[in-house]
């Protein structure tokens, strides 16, 4: 199938250097406002990409559930594929793809273990359904069929009736702490604005690449 003609012109407006603000998680919360305001379906799915210790790239669709100066958390179980190649290298990348608004957001960065205090306070929020999904899935594991899923559902909807659901030991969040930020806006002719926030010595460097 050729589609050379599958094309667009980006014209929702440029990106300006004066008008970006000095620290980058403040500009992320900005950009991630305006795109809540959008209604983009899940604006906080990202794509998160990691290698194994083998050299092996990856890369699937997560859900960014916090976000502060610290990084950028989200959960998983500890035994998936995801969380063994972090194990291994724990230097990943993250996009969003803001497409309706021209946008993309990448971050890269290094990913580390939150607290089992702070998994916990976030496990509790979560629904009942969920908590119980936590302890059927072995993710990334080979299963026969989706009836073994069923099962264990059913039996863990039996262990924890009316009981709080604990959280499972093998499940929890990740920080991803990022050492480079790029803000990429859409331009004209495909001259598209990227800003890349780069840490040096601790402190963000901005600087404009070419498109």
């Amino acid at each position: 199938m050729d589609l050379s003609d599958f094309r667009e012109n980006y014209t929702k407006g440029g990106l300006k250097r004066e008008n970006l603000l000095a620290n980058p998680f403040g500009q992320f919360e900005q950009w991630f406002k305006q795109a809540t305001e959008t209604n983009i379906p899940e604006p906080n799915a990202f794509s998160l990409s990691t290698v194994s210790v083998d050299g092996v790239p990856d890369i699937r669709t997560v859900l960014l559930k916090l976000f502060d100066t610290q990084g950028f958390v989200f959960f998983t179980n500890y035994e998936s594929k995801k969380a063994k190649d972090i194990q291994a290298n724990p230097n990943v990348a993250m996009l969003f793809p803001w497409v309706s608004l021209e946008r993309q957001v990448k971050i890269i960065g290094k990913a580390e273990k939150i607290s089992t205090a702070a998994s916990l306070k976030y496990f509790l929020s979560r629904p009942h359904g969920s908590q119980l999904g936590a302890w059927v899935s072995q993710q990334s594991h080979v299963i026969s069929s989706r009836s073994i899923l069923e099962l264990k559902l059913a039996e863990m909807k039996r262990k924890f009736r009316n009981k709080q659901v604990p959280l499972p030991d093998h499940w929890g969040g990740f920080r991803i702490v990022p050492e480079i930020i790029e803000f990429w806006q859409g331009g004209e002719n495909r001259l598209h604005d990227r800003f890349e926030y780069r840490l040096v010595d601790g402190a963000w460097v901005i600087n404009r690449l070419a498109p």
